[in-house]
């Protein structure tokens, strides 16, 4: 049976919502773990990878993102990873678009690093896909290769220009990194807000190995905003895209500025969001070690019975929040996976 040809599940799939009665309609599934570049705040560079084995085939993948979207899901992320690296994504892309044709979805998006994107920018606008997050740190080559490893920026930005000519949204994702492009934060805001792109900075988070490095890497939010607000006019917005930035407008410029700050705010209070991996663990907190097995009950039965009711267990243990801590002493992350294994 072809993903096209199955059977949506039905109306019958209950809604899903937390003990805290917060009603979970934001789903982030890494389609794989593998990645192109070796950013260092987000992976070893000798990184082990999964076995393909491992991985949910595109087809279980579309089961379940379909199942979600049956219990109320109405925003998707396909993360990594890379996900455009994932041989014959797009036919993943392609079939989950039919939701968005019924109205079931809202949107279907993805977070990408911008490498692969001249290749599917057009493709991924004609599957319905409006608007793309992208992350980028910096706009010096020299120090794109060092956070990347090995990385090409003039790629991304080929890859960027390519979205933006298909006429998908971008957003710049950019993670603050202290004695490394803390500085270049201004130059990069202007360039974003420039073209017409929001930018969102995010907090370095103590997950995967956690070495002196990463400690040295964190620097907090609050003192990035704090200095551009001795030379800039940001004016709070209450408004959200469906994830856990607070966002103001940059008189300025024109431009929205994003911040996530899982270390000196948490934004727990509204979390919508649940994410699921390549290998169809989901996971209800980014913050905790948490684990719901889904492959198994995905698999024993070709009806979605036993997913809903496993999709359910994990939703009723949901926490009410995170709290990453950067433990100094011991040099230990509040989480041992990786980010990339998450789903970033």
């Amino acid at each position: 049976m072809t993903m096209l040809d199955r059977a949506d599940v039905g109306s019958r799939s209950a809604p899903m919502v937390d003990p805290f009665g917060r009603r979970i309609e934001y789903l982030r599934v890494s389609v794989t773990d593998r990645c192109d570049l070796r950013c260092f705040y987000c992976m070893s560079e000798d990184m082990t990878f999964l076995p393909k084995s491992d991985l949910l085939t595109l087809e279980e993948l579309d089961r379940l993102c379909s199942a979600f979207i049956a219990k109320g899901v109405r925003k998707l992320r396909l993360t990594g990873g890379e996900p455009l690296v994932r041989r014959n994504v797009m036919s993943l892309v392609r079939s989950l678009s039919r939701h968005l044709q019924t109205g079931a979805l809202g949107e279907l998006t993805l977070t990408t690093n911008g490498s692969q994107l001249s290749r599917f920018a057009h493709e991924l606008a004609d599957c319905g896909v409006r608007r793309i997050n992208v992350s980028l740190d910096t706009l010096n080559a020299e120090k794109f290769r060092t956070i990347t490893r090995w990385g090409d920026l003039a790629k991304v930005r080929e890859g960027i220009d390519a979205a933006r000519a298909a006429g998908l949204k971008v957003k710049i994702n950019a993670v603050a990194l202290k004695g490394c492009n803390e500085d270049e934060i201004p130059s990069l805001m202007a360039w974003a807000h420039g073209d017409g792109m929001d930018l969102t900075l995010i907090e370095v988070m103590p997950m995967g190995d956690i070495g002196a490095m990463r400690i040295d890497q964190y620097i907090p939010l609050s003192m990035i905003r704090a200095r551009l607000a001795e030379r800039l006019t940001l004016v709070d917005l209450d408004e959200t895209s469906g994830g856990p930035a607070r966002y103001v407008r940059v008189a300025e410029t024109g431009g929205k500025l994003g911040f996530i700050t899982p270390m000196t705010h948490n934004f727990c209070e509204s979390c919508n969001r649940v994410r699921i991996t390549c290998t169809g663990t989901l996971h209800t907190c980014l913050g905790h070690e948490d684990a719901s097995d889904l492959r198994r009950p995905l698999r024993a039965s070709p009806d979605d019975e036993l997913l809903g009711h496993a999709v359910d267990r994990a939703i009723g243990l949901k926490p009410k929040g995170h709290d990453f801590i950067i433990d100094r002493r011991n040099n230990r992350p509040s989480v041992s996976r990786h980010m990339s294994v998450t789903g970033g």
